[in-house]
């Protein structure tokens, strides 16, 4: 008979301790750590596009793009994550003193993976949506030019749109600015999945 595994539970203070001091990131919810695995090469460099031309399209304005090192704590449900980028509107609000945990941002960005991407879509969104100064939630695909933008609506429910094509063109409403998919997908070269897993005949 196995003997079950005890999961070490840690506090909030204590996985803010052991997180400034890592050489790696984790997320935290519920009093457990979870590591973040690193990202593949298609992965980095559309997360840098992506940052790079928020970054451009932001310039003058009153928001700052950050990338995938800042940290984001949802106050509702304790969840503090990484996404891949987000962006600011007017002054950050820190978890504390540190300065290296915001609780109010306006556009979140996630590159999808094979293995994060149920996650992206599902209960991380469900945290992400109870983030009062969140306006939008972009979806990036990595294997075909798509992006799916949530965009919060007055009412509070979230209306889903589809840019697809490197001729699209993303409008951010939250942040008054137009990105080219063009630009984010630069130099990606896509590998599309089959739909169904091709098998031999027996």
């Amino acid at each position: 008979m196995a003997t079950p595994q005890t999961i070490q539970r840690f506090a909030e203070k204590d996985y803010l301790e052991i997180e400034r001091a890592a050489h790696c990131k984790s997320e935290f919810f519920d009093g457990e750590m979870f590591a973040m695995a690193g990202g593949t090469l298609q992965h980095s460099l559309i997360g840098t596009n992506v940052s790079g031309e928020f970054r451009a399209r932001l310039r003058g304005k009153p928001c700052i793009a950050f990338n995938a090192d800042l940290r984001i704590k949802v106050e509702a449900t304790g969840l503090y994550t990484y996404p891949d980028l987000s962006v600011i509107g007017g002054q950050p609000r820190f978890v504390d003193g540190e300065m290296d945990t915001v609780v109010n941002p306006t556009v979140i960005v996630e590159v999808l993976s094979d293995s994060t991407e149920a996650y992206d879509r599902g209960k991380k969104f469900e945290h992400y949506r109870q983030v009062p100064s969140l306006r939008e939630y972009l979806l990036v695909n990595q294997k075909e030019p798509r992006l799916e933008q949530f965009l919060c609506q007055k009412n509070g429910d979230w209306l889903l749109r589809e840019i697809s094509g490197l001729d699209g063109m993303l409008f951010s409403p939250a942040l008054d600015v137009s990105i080219s998919l063009g630009e984010i997908f630069a130099r990606v070269e896509f590998f599309p999945s089959p739909l169904r897993e091709q098998r031999s005949l027996p």
